[in-house]
């Protein structure tokens, strides 16, 4: 069975929209080997439309980019996206695929095909998982940025406090810190 770990940018007031970050060539490196390491992607549909309006295209060459970020969505068009929605049924990107149904047991279900693991990357759907205890291991970069204002992290909250294990933190050139943690065993 693989480890559900949750990954996302996050300024030091817990923002989490995706134009707070610092984007550079050090924060892109951090992604690409979480996306290298795991088997699957997982978002939600608001994640998975956004993702889906920019990465094919960069993959196929119609928008100007770098080589490491075509190369980046390349990786991205072949790794193998799950995407949960209630409202979308239909998902033309390459290797994606519909999650419906029992969320608790299709997402088990997911984790256990997955031996690499797999990597949620949406904040609202990262809440559902965390309330049904699925979510093993968070890979936050932390940015030295506060943003003042949302959304942030567990906006819609948790039913209990999450005590977690620290298994890394390293810091980055550009300031912002990658913090490795999984949950507390015991």
């Amino acid at each position: 069975m693989g480890l559900l770990t949750f990954s996302i940018n996050v300024t030091l007031d817990g923002c989490i929209d995706h134009r707070e970050g610092i984007a550079d060539d050090e924060t892109h490196a951090f992604f690409t080997r979480l996306m290298d390491e795991s088997g699957a992607m997982l978002w939600g549909r608001v994640t998975y439309e956004m993702m889906e309006s920019y990465w094919p295209a960069v993959a196929r060459g119609d928008v100007e980019a770098p080589p490491a970020i075509r190369e980046w969505a390349v990786k991205l068009e072949t790794k193998p996206k799950y995407v949960v929605s209630s409202m979308r049924k239909d998902f033309r990107w390459t290797n994606t695929h519909h999650i419906a149904g029992d969320l608790r047991t299709e997402v088990q279900k997911l984790k256990d095909a997955t031996p690499a693991g797999v990597l949620v990357g949406s904040g609202t759907l990262a809440t559902e998982l965390d309330r049904l205890d699925l979510i093993d291991e968070y890979m936050f970069l932390v940015h030295p940025r506060i943003a003042g204002h949302g959304p942030i992290l567990y906006q819609g909250g948790l039913p209990g406090t999450r005590r977690l294990d620290l298994v890394s933190a390293k810091p980055l050139r550009n300031g912002a810190v990658a913090m490795h943690y999984r949950r507390e065993c015991g």
